[in-house]
C-alpha cells in the first residue's frame, strides 16, 4: 500500500468510493471532489494498493495562521479493504500534519459508525457534542469530536527550548 496525494483524476475514483459508502446520504460527486482538491487550505491524499486508489481523505486548514485548526472533511476506505489498515494510515498522516502546526483537529462521525468512532478515539479524539440531523437525507445524527494539540509533539519542542 502506497500513500500519496491526490490529484484532479482521483476524483472519479473517490466519488465511485463516496457512492458505495454514503449511498443513504447525499455522497460527493466527481465535480465535487474535483472543486475541493482546488481549494488551497484543503489536502486531499489517498491510499492506492496494485495501482488502485482504495482510500481517500481530505482535511481543510482553519482558522487564522497563529492559532490554527484542521478539519477533517472526508474519509473513507474501499469496503473491500476495510480493516486492514487502509485508514489508521491516512489518520497518521493526517495527525502528523495536525502535529507539526500544533493545531486540534475537528471531525464529525455518524452515530452508530462504531469501528470509526473507535479509531478516533485511539487517536486521542474526544466526543464534544451532537449534531442533530447531520447526515441527509436521512436526517442521522452526528457526534462531533476533537483531538487536542498532541502532546507528545508539544513535550518535544519543550525540550528544544534553551
Amino acid at each position: 500500500m502506497k500513500l500519496r496525494e491526490l490529484v484532479r483524476g482521483d476524483a472519479a475514483r473517490c466519488a465511485e468510493l463516496e457512492m458505495q459508502l454514503f449511498a443513504g446520504e447525499t455522497p460527493w460527486s466527481k465535480e465535487n471532489f474535483e472543486l475541493e482538491f482546488q481549494q488551497p487550505y484543503n489536502f486531499y491524499l489517498g491510499v492506492e494498493d496494485e495501482n488502485q486508489l482504495i482510500g481517500y481523505a481530505g482535511i481543510g486548514l482553519r482558522g487564522h495562521a497563529e492559532d490554527p485548526e484542521f478539519e477533517i472533511l472526508t474519509i473513507g476506505t474501499d469496503p473491500a479493504h476495510q480493516r486492514r489498515g487502509v485508514a489508521r494510515m491516512m489518520m497518521d498522516n493526517i495527525c502528523h500534519i495536525a502535529d507539526l502546526k500544533r493545531a486540534p483537529i475537528f471531525l464529525e462521525v455518524r452515530v452508530g459508525n462504531d469501528p470509526a468512532i473507535e479509531m478516533y478515539k485511539a487517536y486521542g479524539f474526544v466526543h464534544l457534542g451532537i449534531r442533530r440531523n447531520y447526515y441527509q437525507p436521512s436526517g442521522a445524527d452526528a457526534h462531533t469530536m476533537k483531538r487536542d494539540i498532541s502532546t507528545a509533539h508539544t513535550a518535544e519542542n519543550t525540550s528544544e527550548k534553551p
